[in-house]
């Protein structure tokens, strides 16, 4: 019976996505159409669709599990840090400068604001390149997450279909992305984010009382034994890691800065007067999702356990053939058992809905960049708006693709997928964007040393500790070691993004400045 419910849900919502897609394609007929949506997007929409592209069944499934299985109810501080760095801190220091400064430069995507911002063609390949290249395997991340909620969701147990959901799910989100572009997605993001913010809330109130209720549960948590532990402190404020759980805190909020995905909605809101009220509204709804998740997440060893006995639940957790606990598979168990048949179905839209937006926002992002700064330079005047609309279009379905076929391999955990993704594009971006939209003095050396960074320090750590881990041994728990574990991609992705935020001043301190009238021309969107 929840099944046959949850799967009426879900047909219902995928039929409303789609008719959606449809209607916004009537309007959209150019590529600032496609891409920004006529720039009439107001404040709600936009702060909407900044948080459901911020979240999806990467943290609900994936993070919530890893980091609230690692740090107990503590785990809710990463929802608080999104909230305060990741949204409102990120609207008031970038929100209002980036909406100007894009505008008055004509740029379209964040390559296109380097090479206008810094007058340089190669800067803007490179980016293009990068961002095309580390959005895939975040794709994947999210895939990753929404297949195993489905497979618990209808008792899927073959791999045929845990890939028949990735398909399906990339065929739903390329239909209404294809069709309205940046419309449709903000639409779509609205109504997500409304499905989001009443589905955590009754998913959380759903699962505490599975356990007699907050404190009720709070007290089951102390009485967790695991040998790594200290006794109780899953169940304390700061939890038993605060050091790497800061190290999360830190890569999960401070990420939204230099992402592509998540600045492109400050180029495309109706006016810089919209910043504040965007602001406080997407501050609330980061609160809420992520804080909600991450609290959730907090009380997995309640429903979840291990062979050496950690946790108390009656789901006892499996490894993956690396040997590492398959933390993808906790939140999914936690809601098997503590649901009825009218949440689960709720819950699978929740993700649905958070995923979904993401991965929207992630293949327009992509395929923009591809089309708009790749493409159409090197086809030297031959492509015209409508031979542009018609590759991003093409660029959309190549992406999705290619995010598919990386995400049928079960074994890649969703955060550190994640993880990857997010070092390199905002360890590289994070320091040129930022201090692009407030230095005149910053160089284009600087940028290019903050992308060699993010880019070369992220791929030579997926080699050394994902990829060929056996080769390097010593070098790994020498890494582990340290206070801040940096054989953690989550901590070396928070320490590039810190680096980006620090380097690039100080190499423009010693390096050559840009060109005068390149910064005239950039700064004389805030004298207007």
């Amino acid at each position: 019976m929840s099944q046959i419910i949850t799967t009426i849900i879900v047909l219902v919502y995928a039929a409303l996505m789609v008719t959606i897609g449809i209607v916004t394609s009537k309007r959209t007929k150019t590529v600032n159409d496609f891409v920004f949506g006529g720039n009439k997007i107001g404040p709600w929409m936009t702060a909407f669709g900044f948080g459901t592209t911020y979240f999806s069944a990467v943290v609900f499934i994936g993070y919530a599990g890893q980091f609230g299985w690692s740090y107990g109810i503590s785990a809710a501080l990463i929802g608080v840090g999104n909230a305060i760095i990741g949204a409102t801190l990120c609207w008031m220091v970038l929100g209002k400068r980036t909406r100007l400064m894009t505008k008055h430069l004509e740029a379209k995507t964040m390559p296109d604001f380097f090479m206008k911002r810094y007058g340089s063609v190669a800067l803007k390949n490179v980016a293009a390149v990068i961002v095309f290249i580390f959005m895939i395997p975040y794709t994947a991340s999210v895939y990753n997450g929404l297949s195993r909620l489905f497979a618990m969701a209808f008792d899927l147990k073959s791999d045929n279909a845990y890939q028949y959901v990735i398909i399906a799910m990339a065929v739903l989100s390329a239909i209404y992305v294809v069709l309205g572009g940046y419309s449709a997605t903000a639409v779509n993001d609205f109504i997500q984010g409304l499905i989001m913010l009443v589905g955590i809330s009754a998913v959380v109130i759903s699962v505490l009382n599975h356990n007699g209720g907050l404190f009720a549960s709070i007290d089951l948590l102390k009485t967790v034994k695991d040998p790594a532990i200290a006794d109780g402190t899953l169940a304390s404020v700061f939890g038993p890691d605060p050091i790497n759980l800061f190290g999360v805190v830190i890569l999960t909020s401070l990420g939204t800065w230099g992402l592509p995905q998540m600045t492109h909605k400050f180029y495309a809101i109706r006016d810089e007067k919209d910043i504040k009220r965007g602001m406080i509204i997407s501050t609330i709804f980061c609160l809420v999702v992520s804080g909600g998740c991450y609290l959730l997440g907090g009380f997995t060893r309640l429903f979840n356990t291990t062979e050496a006995g950690t946790g108390i639940g009656d789901n006892l957790i499996a490894k993956l053939p690396n040997g590492k606990l398959e933390f993808d598979a906790m939140v999914p168990a936690m809601l098997e058992q503590s649901l009825p048949a009218i949440l689960i179905g709720l819950v699978v839209v929740l993700v649905l809905s958070a995923s979904l937006s993401t991965l929207s926002a992630l293949v327009l992002t992509s395929s923009t960049t591809l089309a708009h700064d790749l493409i159409r330079p090197a086809a030297k005047g031959k492509m015209d708006d409508k031979k542009e609309f018609i590759t991003m279009r093409v660029l959309i379905i190549f992406f999705l693709l290619v995010s598919v076929l990386i995400a049928m391999n079960k074994t890649a955990a969703i955060t550190t997928l994640m993880s990857y993704s997010w070092g390199a594009l905002s360890g590289s971006f994070l320091g040129p964007f930022l201090w692009g939209l407030y230095g005149k003095r910053i160089t284009k050396a600087s940028v290019w040393v903050s992308f060699g960074m993010g880019v070369i320090f992220t791929m030579s750590h997926m080699m050394i500790f994902s990829f060929f881990p056996a080769h390097f041994s010593g070098l790994i728990r020498w890494a582990a070691s340290l206070p801040l574990n940096m054989a953690s991609p989550i901590n070396a992705g928070a320490v590039l993004m810190l680096l980006s935020i620090i380097v690039t001043p100080l190499v423009s301190l010693v390096t050559k400045p840009c060109e005068k009238e390149v910064v005239d021309r950039a700064f004389a969107a805030f004298e207007q």
